[in-house]
């Protein structure tokens, strides 16, 4: 049984009246004191294995320049203990049921190590500012689906309910702008796997330095995001564009396709929910990638409460350039050797599907690093009530914003015993957060010449 310090009925109460809450200048006051600038607790636990958070990560190591991979800032941390099928029962107080399912699939090899926990997480003063202003009069509207009255900030630091804890992580900070190439790879039950490369381009008006969220409400755009596929050589040129929404109801998310061989540019209104993933091989839905994106109004949420989880954290050996996909791709999970859990504070939150609405996830329970907004790991159910597939998130923070953020994120199928995983970067140039991107380089056209190339 999983423990869980559950919120206060009052909280509740607030969920059931409306779910746009908003809070007072009192509790906005809390921010920075009690509570970090986007709303953690910023005490540790009782026992100290959390410790407070101090900042976060404020310098790079002296060896960073931006461009490269980042460095592991804490080099000389070493394991607290290693978890195995032999010894989970002391430990499963701390993991997910969907955590507990892969060390009993994969009993002789998965693994996960434990160490210090480092509250490196940390944001621009202008996140921290714009947080303070959200906090007071940022709503959900159309049911939830919908965001107005922000920007740049955490929308909900002192959440109400699962939607507003949801929404932080849509809008989490992670720049105004970026191009990364990076890819992804779905080993087969032997290992074997092709690397399916992919370049991408993310421009974040939500985050922009100008933002206005009046403006915001009246464009209507959360963010733009472009993807071509570049390898193998029969996908190369397939391309995606996604012009994500503030309000899903109000204007449903618009995507497009470019197709090589038919070499043209098509609507594609189903790149939503769970429609298959880009050559994913069945493995992930359109809505698993970033953790969860798009429209959450084919489930009903509920905010449970929070725990301490192990999740991954400070994942910078994963990460290295120094590794080779090899490396880290084998049959059944990545290698565990590379990966590195911390014990943190999550936010629970269940997502249960509503009645007479089609998706194959019935539920999903996502737990949230109260010091980032990332959804770290997810648990998501079937229509048997049976646990279907298990999602992990591996967080590092990028010195050049700040901001904390996912490497790569594995998804594994309990049933297929495969798994995808989405993000490979190491033998890649490193993300270029500093690009500026225009707005006429995610339309229909720039997607058909992208496309071409």
């Amino acid at each position: 049984m999983i423990k869980i310090t559950l919120v206060a009925s009052a909280i509740s109460m607030i969920f059931a009246v409306s779910v746009q809450a908003k809070v007072s200048e009192a509790e906005a006051a809390k921010l920075g004191d009690t509570l970090t600038p986007i709303g953690a607790e910023k005490a540790g636990n009782a026992d100290g294995s959390i410790p407070p958070w101090e900042g976060g990560i404020t310098a790079p190591p002296a060896s960073y320049e931006t461009g490269m991979h980042h460095p592991n800032p804490y080099p000389e941390d070493k394991v607290l203990y290693t978890i195995t099928k032999e010894n989970l029962a002391e430990h499963q107080e701390l993991l997910t049921p969907g955590q507990i399912a892969l060390f009993n699939t994969y009993p002789d090899s998965f693994k996960m190590s434990v160490y210090p926990t480092r509250r490196s997480a940390s944001f621009p003063q202008v996140a921290y500012d714009w947080t303070k202003t959200n906090a007071t009069r940022a709503e959900l509207v159309d049911g939830g689906n919908g965001l107005k009255n922000a920007a740049i900030g955490t929308p909900f630091p002192i959440p109400a309910n699962g939607l507003e804890v949801i929404w932080n992580h849509l809008t989490r900070y992670r720049g105004q702008a970026l191009t990364r190439k990076a890819g992804q790879a779905a080993p087969t039950a032997n290992g074997s796997y092709t690397y399916i490369g992919l370049d991408e381009a993310l421009l974040l008006p939500y985050n922009n330095s100008n933002a206005d969220p009046a403006v915001l409400e009246e464009t209507n755009i959360l963010f733009k995001f472009k993807q071509k596929v570049t390898q193998p050589a029969r996908l190369a040129g397939t391309a995606l564009l996604v012009h994500e929404t503030m309000d899903q109801i109000k204007t449903p998310r618009q995507a497009w396709t470019y197709n090589t061989g038919q070499r043209r540019v098509r609507r594609a209104p189903n790149v939503a929910y769970d429609a298959p993933g880009t050559a994913a091989d069945g493995l992930r839905t359109t809505d698993d990638y970033d953790m969860f994106n798009g429209s959450p109004n084919r489930y009903n949420w509920t905010l449970v409460g929070k725990k301490e989880l192990l999740i991954p954290y400070n994942t910078y050996e994963l990460h290295s350039d120094k590794l080779a996909y090899d490396d880290i791709l084998k049959a059944g999970h990545i290698n565990p050797e590379y990966v590195r859990y911390e014990k943190h504070r999550v936010w629970v939150v269940e997502a249960n599907l509503k009645e007479g609405i089609s998706h194959i996830y019935k539920k999903r329970v996502f737990y949230i690093d109260e010091d980032s907004w990332q959804v770290s790991v997810a648990d998501m159910y079937d229509n048997r009530d049976q646990l279907y597939r298990v999602a992990m998130a591996h967080g590092l923070n990028y010195y050049e914003l700040p901001a904390h953020w996912s490497t790569l994120e594995v998804f594994h199928d309990l049933n297929s015993k495969r798994y995808i995983a989405i993000g490979l970067d190491n033998q890649e140039a490193m993300y270029n957060f500093g690009v500026e991107l225009k707005d006429n380089a995610f339309s229909a056209s720039a997607l058909r010449k992208e496309g071409r190339r």
